[in-house]
């Protein structure tokens, strides 16, 4: 019978109400202080290993807040990102994301709300309990439209374009009686084509990202049901689930860790997806669940969470399990960080976990983290509405002035009218009607099919991108995705690029590198330049293989093997079996690297932990070292210490850490390589490797059973333990041996140093926004070439808003007293950012960051960086770019003007929330600096060239309204209208916005200046818009009023018939689209067989569609075409008709090649030298100044390095020490 039965004096019902008064809490994470990493919680707690520092202080009755504000009555600071606004905790945002709910009934008519205060209780194994309080499904959406929203939203989105609103007013007055000079459905059938495209579109791009949920959703888990686990898809997991995670694979929901294979409860997990840092976090469980590690044991488990509410703060979480403890007592036990495992998060070096699931879902603190999908439009879009709005004053402008010609006309003419049949005193109110016929006359005068063209161009360029095998990655199978073909041109204005660091500049992998050994370097891949001369040359490089042979030769043998046992023993690594490969697990990429290094390349190998010891092989040989003690390593040491008894029975201290701290602890006199290892250390930093220094000291048993006794005291203190430990380990890390250096490489993903200069040379501002530290945050920096020697670095650490402010201040007061010359970098810590971000603050803060050229927000959470590309959005009218891979970038990429995610590998969720996918950083340059260009130039010529053709085309009427009495008679036969934009014109805008390159892609990458011309906004602008208009104008007044002037006595037959109307209107019509076409010709820079397809085939079409309908037409049924009866032989026959279609378009487009020649002449723009360059493949000649830029630079780099020498180490701070004593990896774990 389970122990929580009916007559058990613990009843959940008196339980629950006697707790109606919650009252302050004891131990919960004090939001309104933050850490001093910029976090809203203590490094300790935050690194995941809290619990395993005792807290002697910490009281037994432990009474949590469970409001949705961790402190209620503090200020309120949601987030080291909430910008420190003092607002209630729910936010706006907070709100609409935990709305994003699956479809329910029920909360369709009810508002499901949670008094403050309140607690979410989550029964223990009482499924039915949960299932009563309708809680979350698991089930993710992120996608912008479902079955029920899609229609409104998209009818709202299309109407808030002035085109479709100009359309659907034309369409509502053409179904007035006797308003409408047209068919009352001319405008109504393309509006509704044109809407249905787009929708389909819409519905095709959206269909992409619910299948991507749906993958998502349809991932697997094991979860508990009563007596084993079985296999459900994510999402069917419900709060109250136990879930069993396995290695390596990612959390389904927000978790509670119950139990776990590894020792006392541990996990390791990586957050790299939540906050982008690449050191493994340590998770532990309740003393209480630990111990449940097989089913049978979850079966008798059963108790009572009560939880705080779901909130947005990744790093804070308060809650209580009641259950029974081991004599069988109720009590409630406290839950804290330490013990959250969020959905996102990946379980690594860990068998398996159990874990209960409290949050699910969209309540989520990963989806409470990820705004909702906005509604972006490009920058041409929004200026193309405006331009409509233009055009849109300009016809009611030609209408009120027709319709006063019409009433002007109409009264001095009157008695002559008679037979219109309107009387004198009518005249007034027909000039309101004659406004909104005059209006379906001209309504072409917009394009309605203008919309329609760009939206197929932009999906037809977006599959170019989709299909370009540049932009390929084979290795994953990988092609890039353009997941929002409405952004395609904004690719090509971009001026500012925000790029996480981990897993998008870096592969997040570390590989041993080199090494410095007795005064001589070593590498895995000597440099030839770097030949030695003699075994001894210092200044040469020699090989691994080298290594093994000075090991058994060099005169310093002893130094190699003490320093490759260092590598073998100093080490807070846990080495786990798998397959007969040892796999080592380490919170630290670095350690990490340099263990594996020494055992596959050196045959040092660390094989096996005990609580005292570690057992290793030595090229053969097995070993046992006893573990004394570890000196642990943190951010002010900057180095970690081990002591341990060897072999052959001798103390020894093995030490590394930064060279500024080891080389300060060295014996004098006696260490001959530090000049050599310092030499070495500076080269290694000019590659951007990651170093550190190992030393070494033998102990005597006296010293080391009298420093024994001080550090027992010590580290049993209560008061300042850790200052204590600090200061003891310092009396021992000193007359140390300096043994030699190592250099990892954070390995970067292929071409990004590359990528990122190509893109300054762009004018891109790069801005690299990561979780990780300053040291490896700065490390990257300058492997990847964001940061040069020439610059200079502004690092803002300050700890309050005061000093962040002064300091902000006064380096932008040295910047506009112009004190600076070279060029300046800022790297800010998340904490200063957070103050940084204030109101009084942030334009400081922008004005500082956007004159330097280069930007580094290190240590900074999801929400911060969203919040940094909002702050240049808001105080700049820059299109901005985010990349990122993980769920951290997920608010960064929305937030942005165009988000790109990195894809390609399991568990990235940046990439389903971006508008484009790529599978590497180095895409970027490609994707911006050629498909940008191409995409935004041709668009401009193709939405520029829209406006000409169809103003050029219907101002032919509004003239011959002139002298048509303003009667709103049309010119042309209305089917012949109706055809202009889908027929005659529509297959040149296509291929101008397909096919057209105003230069190649390899003089676009070769040349990333051009790309300044985006930033410019050189091919669309307002000047250029007039001047199309204008232009246009001119052309449409030369056709019409040169026609007037050829046919004014209308007697243009030798047979003395007259043309009439329809053939004077025919003519014109002739001409026009010649013109038209040859303006389209004109302006063409590549011709390909589609743009001879397009241009000149669209005057054959004209040519086939005359004689056709002039033909059979007045064959069917239905009186269309009438006006061409019999008019084919007058017009292919005249003489006059053939002149007019040659000479009237040649002298339009005269002018216009004449000013394209004065420009390329005398008014040269940069593209067209490079169009010249690209046409006659004229050499390229580069300036001699960049050798000697190149050897300043190496002298610069010089200096830089003697004060940094490339330190970086990615290890926690947290009591490694008791940890490694609780492992015993000869043990067989348990198998869950």
């Amino acid at each position: 019978m389970s122990s929580f039965s009916s007559s058990s004096p613990f009843n959940w019902e008196s339980q629950e109400k006697s707790r109606t008064n919650l009252i302050k809490k004891v131990r919960s994470f004090e939001t309104a202080y933050t850490s001093e990493d910029g976090r809203t919680m203590p490094e300790d707690y935050e690194e995941g290993i809290g619990l395993l520092k005792p807290n002697n202080n910490m009281p037994t009755s432990f009474v949590p807040d469970y409001s949705f504000s961790s402190n209620a009555n503090l200020l309120n600071v949601t987030e080291a990102t909430e910008m420190l606004e003092h607002t209630p905790q729910t936010t706006k945002e907070t709100k609409e994301t935990i709305n994003k709910r699956p479809f329910r009934w029920k909360q369709w008519f009810t508002k499901n709300t949670v008094p403050e205060g309140t607690p979410r209780r989550i029964y223990v194994n009482k499924p039915e309990m949960n299932e009563q309080q309708h809680f979350m499904t698991n089930a993710v959406s992120t996608a912008k439209y479902n079955l029920f929203t899609f229609l409104p939203k998209f009818l709202y989105e299309e109407f808030s374009k002035s085109a479709n609103i100009f359309f659907l007013f034309i369409s509502g007055i053409q179904q007035i009686p006797n308003i409408s000079p047209t068919s009352r459905y001319t405008t109504l059938v393309p509006l509704v084509i044109v809407l249905l495209i787009t929708a389909v579109k819409e519905v095709i791009e959206d269909f992409g990202v619910h299948k991507s949920d749906s993958e998502l959703n349809a991932r697997k888990c094991k979860v508990y049901d009563g007596s084993r686990f079985i296999e459900k898809p994510w999402r069917q997991i419900k709060v109250g689930d136990i879930c069993r995670v396995d290695n390596a694979q990612f959390f389904p929901a927000d978790l509670i860790l119950l139990s776990s294979s590894e020792p006392e409860g541990l996990c390791y997990i990586e957050t790299s997806n939540l906050d982008g840092e690449v050191n493994l976090k340590i998770k532990q469980a309740l003393p209480v669940t630990a111990t449940m590690v097989s089913p049978a044991q979850l079966a008798t488990f059963e108790g009572m969470i009560e939880s705080e509410q779901p909130n947005n703060r990744l790093y804070n979480y308060d809650g209580t399990l009641t259950t029974k403890d081991e004599d069988g007592n109720t009590k409630r036990f406290p839950l804290d960080p330490n013990m959250l495992l969020l959905r996102g998060a990946q379980l690594r070096n860990t068998s398996w976990i159990y874990g209960i699931v409290i949050f699910t879902g969209h309540e989520t603190k990963l989806m409470l983290n990820s705004s909702k999908k906005p509604t972006k439009a490009s920058n041409v879009t929004r200026k193309t509405n405006r331009n409509i709005l233009y055009l849109f004053a300009m016809l009611v402008t030609m209408s009120v002035l027709c319709s006063i010609g019409n009433y002007v006309t109409s009264t001095r003419d009157g008695a002559n009218l008679d037979y219109v049949g309107v009387p004198i005193t009518q005249l007034g109110k027909e000039v309101g009607y004659n406004i909104l016929t005059f209006m379906i006359l001209f309504n072409s005068f917009i394009p309605i099919s203008l919309m329609v063209t760009m939206e197929i161009v932009k999906y037809i360029q977006s599959t170019m991108i989709d299909n370009d095998l540049d932009i390929y990655y084979d290795k994953t199978d990988t092609p890039a995705v353009a997941r929002s073909s409405s952004l395609i041109e904004e690719l090509g204005q971009i001026e500012y690029v925000f790029s996480d660091k981990t897993g998008t500049l870096t592969c997040n992998e570390m590989e041993f590198r080199q090494c410095s050994i007795a005064g001589l370097s070593y590498a895995s891949h000597p440099d030839p330049d770097k030949r030695p001369t003699s075994d001894d040359d210092a200044h040469g490089q020699f090989s691994f293989e080298q290594l093994e042979e000075h090991l058994q030769t060099s005169q310093h043998k002893h130094i190699i093997n003490e320093f490759l046992t260092s590598l073998m023993t100093c080490h807070t690594v846990i080495p786990e079996t798998e397959n007969g490969t040892i796999i080592y697990q380490a919170s630290s990429p670095d350690e990490s690297a340099l263990v594996k290094g020494a055992s596959e390349v050196f045959g040092y190998k660390f094989v096996a932990r005990r609580p005292h010891s570690i057992h290793c092989i030595r090229k053969g040989t097995e070993e046992e070292y006893q573990i004394l003690n570890v000196c642990e390593f943190n951010s002010t040491r900057k180095r970690m210490s081990v002591v341990l008894r060897g072999p052959d029975g001798k103390i020894k201290l093995y030490c590394k850490g930064a060279d500024t701290v080891i080389l300060e602890r060295l014996a004098k006199g006696s260490n001959p390589f530090v000049s050599a290892t310092l030499s070495h250390l500076e080269d290694y930093a000019c590659e951007g490797l990651r170093t550190l220094c190992f030393a070494m000291r033998e102990i005597s048993n006296e010293e080391y059973t009298e420093w024994s006794v001080m550090y027992d005291k010590a580290a049993t203190t209560l008061v300042n333990r850790a200052d204590e430990l600090d200061h003891v380990a310092e009396m021992i890390e000193k007359d140390m041996f300096l043994l030699g250096a190592t250099a990892i490489e954070d390995k970067l993903q292929d071409g990004v140093p590359d990528t990122i200069h190509t893109l300054q040379e762009a004018n891109i501002k790069v801005w690299v926004l990561t979780g990780d530290r300053q040291e490896t945050a700065i490390n990257i920096g300058y492997s990847c070439k964001l940061l040069t020697e020439d610059m200079e670095l502004v690092v803002c650490n300050e700890e309050d808003q005061i000093s962040t402010k002064k300091f902000l201040q006064e380096r932008l007061g040295q910047l506009s007293a112009q004190m600076q010359q070279d060029p300046l970098a800022l790297v800010i810590e998340g904490r200063s950012l957070t103050f940084a971000l204030e109101k009084d603050v942030e334009k400081t803060f922008y004005d500082l960051a956007t004159q330097c050229k280069a930007v580094i927000c290190c240590r900074v959470s999801p929400l911060q960086k969203a919040l940094v590309v909002k702050l240049v959005k808001k105080f700049s009218k820059s299109i901005l770019l985010a990349i990122g891979d993980g769920a951290n970038d997920v608010s960064m990429i929305q937030a942005a003007h165009v988000g790109v995610g990195i894809s390609g590998v399991e568990g990235l969720q940046a990439a389903r929330s971006a508008d484009f996918a790529i599978s590497q950083f180095r895409f970027l340059r490609k994707l911006l600096l050629v498909h940008g260009a191409w995409a935004y130039q041709r668009l401009s010529k193709m939405i520029f060239f829209y406006f000409y053709k169809n103003v050029a085309m219907y101002l032919t009427q509004f003239w011959y309204a002139i002298f048509n009495g303003f009667s709103g008679q049309t010119l042309y036969e209305s089917w012949t209208m109706s055809c202009f934009n889908v027929f005659f014109t529509f297959l040149p805008p296509m291929a101008i916005g397909v096919f057209d390159q105003f230069t190649s892609a390899r003089l676009l990458d070769k040349y990333p200046q051009m790309y300044t011309l985006g930033q410019r906004n050189e091919f669309f602008n307002q000047k250029r818009f007039w001047g199309w208009i204008f232009n246009a104008v001119y052309h449409s007044a030369m056709l019409y009023f040169l026609g007037m002037a050829a046919f004014a006595d209308d007697s243009v037959f030798t047979n003395g018939h007259s043309g009439g109307q329809w053939w004077v209107g025919t003519t014109i019509f002739t001409a026009t689209l010649a013109t038209i076409l040859w303006k389209a010709a004109l302006i063409t820079d590549i011709w390909t067989k589609y743009t001879f397809i397009a241009i000149p085939g669209s005057m054959v079409i004209w040519f086939i569609f005359l004689p056709l309908v002039s033909y059979v037409g007045p064959l069917l049924p239905v009186d269309i075409f009438m006006e061409y009866y019999g008019i084919i032989p007058e017009l292919f026959g005249n003489i006059n008709y053939w002149l007019f279609f040659i000479i009237v378009p040649l002298m339009c487009v005269l002018r216009d090649y004449l000013w394209k020649y004065v420009k390329r002449m005398y008014r040269p723009q940069s593209y067209h030298y490079i169009q010249e360059i690209q046409k006659y493949n004229l050499p390229d000649y580069r300036p001699r100044m960049d050798r000697f830029r190149r050897a300043v630079n190496k002298v610069r780099k010089i200096q830089r390095l003697k004060q940094s020498r490339g330190f970086a180490f990615a290890q926690n701070d947290n009591d490694q020490s008791r940890l490694i004593r609780m492992y015993d990896t000869t043990r067989q774990k348990p198998s869950g």
